[in-house]
């Protein structure tokens, strides 16, 4: 495949970010710890381009299990970073266009005596080097899934993550026999690679229910986590799907990465209303900036719908430009709309309502009472504009508005 001679990092590039990593940890010092490259580095499966390297910063078990290993490794750190939290707080430093990230971790040896999430990521790391053989697969994968916009764990995006791409490399051995597979998965989708289990009713008995989503992948490490927990059924969908239509037609077109054009959302919306809002995101974690946008977008869905607006597309991005647009068929509103009162059990709140709408005829559907407004003259686009006044919108992003 040629995408893979664009995507695979070339010796000089692997060279030149060795030597950046040696020369940046050899100037790091954190009393009693030791630094471990970690991520897709550590592994061999990072994509060409890719400036983001993790660090384990491992303390010993026994004498640091009860201490705040984030603030030690915040106070031994004197180099310009900066501290981002988490579920364990951990430090970012700059080095050009590479962004080093030093991860506070217990030194365990299974998973079983982590204190926090992120203590089992070297176990993850160690059995990927142990067992992933064909890294050049894991490349295609993830650059095959980034494409897809299904790429990455962030609550924003509820997609696949790295470790699970390289799990399931290894369950199906190579890119082209997962798509195949794939393709034909039926949900819910149970995967053991490694066999912890006898049978998938047996793993579901080991597994709390906030892990029986509809794909459970056994992490290897540890056969009481499900290592695809944070993949959204939408996200499954959309993977199983994108899988069919490869093998539909296969082609390197399947791995070029694009936001959204705006010139293409205007061909695509023919003759309905496009409507696209710039917007500026609050500064922080980019998990929690990027969920932000998302409730938004999703708070901003909710109201249109709610107006009566028909929604034909919608979409948003969050990355060098952020951007939310929906596209509304073109057509009149009704000139009523709904507006619901309580159910029929609150008899206090339902006078109290009859009161208020006492010049309207009072309706009941699904047990809750509704009555009939005259819609004044509004437009989606004026529609809008108000929507995003609102103090819910303002809370969330720092700067919103309509292009």
């Amino acid at each position: 495949m040629r995408i893979l001679e664009q995507i695979k990092p070339s010796r000089q590039e692997i060279k030149r970010t060795s030597e950046l990593i040696d020369s940046v940890l050899e100037k790091i010092k954190v009393p009693d710890a030791k630094l471990e490259l970690g991520g897709s580095y550590a592994k061999d499966t990072f994509l060409s381009g890719n400036y983001d390297i993790d660090v384990f910063v491992r303390f010993p078990y026994l004498k640091y299990k009860d201490a705040d290993i984030s603030q030690i490794l915040i106070n031994s750190i004197k180099q310009r970073k900066k501290v981002v939290h988490g579920s364990r707080d951990y430090v970012q430093i700059e080095k050009g266009k590479y962004i080093f990230e030093f991860i506070p971790v217990l030194d365990i040896k299974k998973a079983s005596s982590a204190k926090n999430i992120t203590d089992v990521s070297p176990l993850h790391k160690d059995w990927v080097k142990r067992h992933v053989k064909n890294k050049d697969d894991v490349r295609l994968l993830k650059k095959f899934c980034r494409a897809g916009n299904i790429y990455g764990a962030e609550s924003y995006i509820k997609g696949f993550s790295g470790y699970v791409l390289e799990i399931l490399t290894y369950r199906y051995g190579n890119f082209f026999n997962l798509v195949k597979n794939a393709s034909q998965w039926k949900i819910p989708v149970f995967i053991d690679p490694i066999n912890h289990y006898s049978s998938h009713k047996s793993a579901l008995s080991s597994l709390n229910g906030s892990k029986k989503t509809s794909f459970i992948l056994i992490d290897p490490t540890d056969k009481t986590r499900n290592a695809a927990a944070a993949i959204s059924g939408e996200k499954l969908d959309e993977f199983i799907a994108l899988c069919k239509n490869y093998l539909h037609n296969p082609s390197d077109e399947f791995f070029i990465e694009r936001g959204i054009s705006i010139r293409d959302l205007k061909v695509k919306s023919g003759f309905n209303k496009l409507l696209i809002l710039k917007v500026k995101p609050r500064s922080g974690k980019k998990d929690v900036v990027g969920n932000k946008i998302l409730k938004v977008y999703d708070y901003l869905k909710k109201q249109m719908i709610k107006e009566g607006f028909k929604l034909i597309d919608s979409g948003w991005e969050f990355g060098k430009k952020s951007l939310i647009y929906y596209v509304v068929e073109d057509s009149p509103l009704e000139e009523h709309r709904i507006h619901y009162g309580p159910p029929s059990n609150r008899k206090n709140h339902f006078e109290e309502f009859r009161r208020k709408w006492k010049d309207h005829k009072i309706y009941w559907k699904d047990n809750k009472c509704y009555v009939m407004i005259k819609r004044g003259s509004i437009t989606p686009k004026r529609f809008l504009k108000r929507a995003i006044h609102s103090s819910y919108v303002k809370s969330n992003v720092k700067k919103i508005r309509l292009l």
